[in-house]
């Protein structure tokens, strides 16, 4: 493809949308996994939504359900001590996956090589960036706390998935300049933090 013919086809206004979509999305997985794939199952099945192709199942009754149980079990599960934290490292791995696909299916007018490498790259690296930080967050508040202070973390966190995952479905524009902000803004605070984090008083501070 030659790079005008691509200038034209990432500056088209539907392909544009879509992909602020998936970048809405793809960072609410940061924050819950299966929260943005419950929203996105739900407009889909309602007709608010249209996926790309192969990621119509999305929408389907069956898929539908089984975000919505998912989403249960883990919101549900921020709120048992320890388990918390063991689902924050499985998450971590999941919720990248979580945003390739959500980006995949959302983004039109893309060749499939371009759309795949967009989700992998922005998709799946927003949502790993967030869900790094969320992560960092509950260790701060453990440490801080002593865990008690995770459930409102963890309620936080909740909302601010569904919330963003809503507004990626109705103001995809807004939702992805919120995200972008959020992720400047949270970058060098999480950077010291977790330099902080990994500092050993023998060895002083790690290099990152």
């Amino acid at each position: 493809m030659k790079p005008a013919i691509l200038w034209v086809d990432i500056m088209n206004a539907e392909t544009l949308l879509s992909i602020l979509l998936g970048i809405g999305l793809s960072a609410a997985c940061g924050f819950r996994v299966f929260v943005p794939l419950l929203v996105m199952s739900i407009a889909s099945y309602s007709g608010h939504l249209t996926l790309s192709a192969g990621f119509e199942w999305i929408g389907s009754l069956p898929a539908l359900v089984t975000f919505a149980i998912a989403t249960f079990l883990e919101i549900a599960g921020y709120y048992i001590p320890w388990v918390d934290h063991l689902l924050d490292v499985i998450a971590t791995p999941v919720s990248v996956v979580a945003g390739i696909v959500v980006m995949a299916s959302t983004v039109a007018g893309l060749s499939p090589f371009l759309r795949w490498a967009l989700a992998i790259i922005a998709g799946g690296g927003i949502a790993g960036t967030f869900q790094a930080v969320t992560s960092l967050t509950r260790l701060t508040s453990t440490a801080t706390t002593a865990g008690f202070g995770n459930p409102v973390v963890s309620t936080i966190e909740a909302g601010g998935s569904l919330g963003l995952s809503l507004l990626a479905i109705a103001l995809p524009i807004v939702a992805a300049a919120v995200a972008l902000m959020l992720l400047a803004l949270l970058y060098w605070p999480g950077r010291k933090l977790l330099r902080k984090l990994t500092t050993s008083p023998d060895r002083g501070p790690a290099k990152l």
